[in-house]
Parts: structure tokens; C-alpha cells; sequence
């Protein structure tokens, strides 16, 4: 089973240089874990890149569609007052931005609550550093 960070879900939704080695790993496994704002940081993600002129609003419109399509099928870890406090713990340990820390506190908790070897799939160099700090099994593709 695998945590996927929102780093990781966006090249499975618009073409970057990692996207074919995450849907390879993808599709080796998938069932996503993922936190209840990861839908959020995604569109976030992809709007950017409207604004930066990287997608056009056609591509914009299906990458957020395919999204739609792929979180209806995902796991969510929910927010709870144990993972604000967790993740509030991870922002005085960690240099990491809120939305981090709350993926890095969601990934701690998907961990203590699913039986057996669970990675953390994530792209983002910062969160990474933190998660392999907290013990998690990270996965980046390059």
C-alpha cells in the first residue's frame, strides 16, 4: 500500500518527466492513500500551471476530471485533531509549509493504522527529507 503525496498524484494527471515511472508504479499497486486536502493542493497545482501557461484550459479541464475520477476511487485520511496535532509537532521539527505537514502527519498516521510495509510516494525534496527523518519508507522517481 501506498501514501501518495500530492507531488506525486499531479504528474499522474498532466504530463512532467516522472509521469511515466509514477503510473508504471501506479498501476503496480493502485490503491492510493491520501490526504483529505490532497484533492485541494492538486487543482491548486494544476491551476498554476494554467496561470504559467504550462496547460492550456482544455488540459487544465481534463487534468481535473481525471482527478475527480481518481479520488473517488482513493483512500482519504480524514482530519482529526490527533493529525493537526501532529502536524503542528512536524512544523517545529521540520522546515516545511502547513500543507506539508499536514501530508507528512496524514502519511504517520496512514502508517500507524495500516497493517503492513506501507511507502510514502512524494516528489517534493523538502517533505521528503522529513518523512525518511520520520521513518517512513519514501519512494521518488526519477
Amino acid at each position: 500500500m501506498k501514501y501518495w503525496d500530492s507531488s506525486a498524484i499531479v504528474p499522474l494527471l498532466v504530463t512532467e518527466a516522472v509521469s511515466t515511472s509514477l503510473m508504471r508504479l501506479y498501476k503496480s499497486d493502485p490503491i492510493i492513500l491520501a490526504w483529505w486536502g490532497t484533492k485541494v493542493e492538486c487543482t491548486s497545482a494544476l491551476c498554476r500551471l494554467e496561470r504559467q501557461k504550462d496547460l492550456t484550459a482544455a488540459e487544465t479541464s481534463n487534468a481535473i476530471k481525471l482527478l475527480n475520477s481518481l479520488s473517488d476511487e482513493w483512500h482519504s485520511i480524514e482530519p482529526t485533531d490527533n493529525l493537526r496535532e501532529l502536524s503542528i509537532r512536524l512544523l517545529r521539527v521540520h522546515n516545511l509549509a502547513a500543507a506539508d505537514s499536514l501530508q507528512l502527519a496524514a502519511a504517520i498516521i496512514a502508517k500507524e493504522t495500516h497493517v503492513g510495509k506501507m511507502e510514502f510516494v512524494c516528489q517534493d525534496e523538502r517533505l521528503v527529507q522529513a518523512a525518511s527523518k520520520e521513518g517512513l519508507n519514501v519512494v521518488v522517481q526519477t
